[in-house]
């Protein structure tokens, strides 16, 4: 299967390339889909806006930024390239970071419960990543070595493992996963706990077929030493916190989407017109 052009249009004598509307489609639907889930968490549609709107400008500076960092030789030579995000370049795992730090502040001084709006944000965050991960494909990047298995992709004239569409489909997958296990979950931090201990599970295998991860003082694949971390902490976290929910009497009793009412006893209620 050969790689298309990474062009999709041309506007006014700008290419619009393909990555970028993908990456802007993900971003969309992640941000759409937890404003209408928003007060089955307490959290009217207008504040998750707010929310969402600084959170997805926090990870896009964080996931760029993450990926110069590893790559300061490239980049270094010419800065101006770190502005040429067209041409891809983001790391996932920057923009995790960021968009998680921008959301514990916002939270403190709009005084939400954290784990109660991580989880309801990071129910969708792998769907975005399924869309996002095709742009990977019109770039001719983040793809794996030499492979004869019959969905192997050609790029520069060698089949190679789709790396990219196997991160798609398992995000996809978890996806749907999230989405149902937030309409049942039991405890604040389960859904955004799931989320970090099943896509580091993937991430660590597919990160080993790639051929242009970032490295770590040049000798390990940054991306599986962090899923390696963040899949044991996960798991440590999750025991944790669901035995201390159930010690105290605290898991969460489900409510219908849509309704007004927070789901967590340590949140506040509020109406959908709220807003900051």
């Amino acid at each position: 299967m050969p790689i298309p052009d990474k062009v999709a249009y041309t506007l006014f004598g700008i290419d619009v390339m393909w990555y970028g509307i993908l990456v802007a489609v993900g971003i969309g639907l992640s941000v759409a889909i937890p404003c209408y889930r928003a007060p089955k968490h307490g959290i009217s549609s207008d504040k998750c806006l707010n929310y969402a709107i600084i959170i997805v400008l926090a990870g896009i500076v964080g996931a760029r930024l993450y990926y110069v960092l590893f790559n300061l030789s490239y980049y270094g030579a010419d800065w101006v390239r770190i502005f040429r995000v067209r041409e891809g370049g983001l790391a996932i795992h920057g923009g995790l970071i960021f968009g998680i730090l921008a959301a514990l502040i916002l939270c403190r001084f709009w005084k939400d419960s954290p784990l109660n709006l991580m989880d309801l944000c990071f129910a969708s965050v792998p769907l975005g990543q399924a869309i996002g991960r095709w742009g990977n494909y019109f770039n001719s990047e983040a793809h794996g070595g030499p492979t004869d298995l019959p969905w192997a992709i050609t790029v520069d004239g060698m089949k190679v493992h789709p790396t990219f569409l196997y991160e798609s489909i398992w995000c996809f997958l978890l996806f749907l996963f999230l989405i149902r296990m937030d309409n049942r979950r039991k405890f604040s931090g389960q859904i955004v706990l799931l989320y970090a201990i099943l896509y580091s599970f993937e991430r660590f295998f597919v990160e080993g077929l790639r051929t242009d991860s970032l490295m770590l003082f040049g000798t390990f694949r940054q991306a599986q030493a962090l899923s390696l971390a963040v899949f044991i902490g996960g798991i440590i976290a999750y025991v944790i916190l669901y035995k201390r929910a159930k010690q105290r009497g605290n898991l969460i009793k489900n409510t219908p989407v849509g309704s007004d009412v927070a789901v967590n006893e340590n949140d506040s209620v509020e109406s959908p017109g709220d807003s900051v």
